[in-house]
């Protein structure tokens, strides 16, 4: 029988932070799937082992691992014991898209003064009052962050690839509640089906379907947090009813959607 996870997640009132995290598995293992936002990831006890870009990363001691958005990663447990982790999701308005290729490249920052103000800005994030203390620690960890990033940037910019994989990925972003047949995308854009799947696998390391399903879990995950029900999440995020959202948030999250949304409000409550 599975250990049972921990899991507490909730919405500051603090500009620029979509979500605050905190997990404890000993056995969940993410499937590949991507955030529209920063992943700004600690992890207290164990180690987490997990694929970004087609290459393998860790949590090593002392570190803060900052995954970009749009960027399919994984993870897993790396020792018996599992892993204890403290994740703040982040929008582009701290970071923009320019950064996301350096952090592409070394995703994993020793820092230890780094690591000790994101814990600071956790702990500032669960007492209430505690707003203006949190956007200045966060507003010296997104300069921090630069400061690590910015000597990587790419001398000039790349030029945009409008090839039919990100075609692919902006139609599956405009239908995201609604969805897509492959034979429909595929006429719409005037590529075989097969070569879709492909192309888009290549240049994104995952499928279709599977982009589509973590955006909705996304979706979820987002509506949960604003305390919508149980049974209008579902619809809300483009799953077919609750067993469908229920089965793929499981798989992505590593817990229910109903006790991701106690622990929500829990937190919510503490926050």
């Amino acid at each position: 029988m599975a250990a049972r996870e921990q899991v507490s997640a909730w919405r500051p009132h603090v500009p620029g932070v979509v979500e605050v995290f905190h997990a404890h598995f000993t056995e969940h293992a993410y499937p590949m799937h991507v955030h529209e936002v920063w992943t700004l990831l600690i992890v207290d006890a164990g180690v987490v082992r997990y694929d970004l870009d087609g290459r393998e990363r860790g949590t090593p001691d002392d570190t803060v691992s900052l995954l970009p958005p749009q960027v399919p990663h994984n993870g897993s447990p790396a020792t018996a014991e599992g892993f204890r982790k403290r994740v703040l999701y982040l929008d582009l308005s701290e970071l923009d898209e320019s950064f996301v290729g350096p952090a592409v490249d070394s995703p994993d920052l020793a820092d230890a003064l780094l690591r000790r103000r994101v814990g600071q800005l956790h702990t500032a994030l669960t007492e209430r009052g505690d707003e203006l203390e949190a956007q200045s620690r966060l507003a010296l960890i997104c300069e921090r962050l630069r400061t690590h990033l910015r000597p990587r940037l790419d001398a000039g910019p790349r030029p945009p690839d409008r090839g039919v994989a990100h075609g692919l990925r902006e139609l599956l972003d405009e239908r995201l509640l609604q969805g897509v047949t492959l034979d429909e995308a595929a006429k719409l854009l005037h590529a075989h089906p097969t070569h879709l799947v492909r192309a888009f696998s290549t240049a994104f390391g995952i499928a279709p379907h599977q982009y589509l399903t973590a955006r909705r879990v996304d979706r979820a995950r987002r509506l949960l947090l604003d305390g919508m029900p149980l049974g209008e999440t579902a619809t809300a995020a483009g799953f077919f009813d609750q067993p469908h959202l229920n089965r793929h948030f499981k798989r992505v999250v590593g817990t229910t959607p109903g006790r991701f949304a106690r622990g929500a409000r829990w937190a919510g409550r503490q926050a």
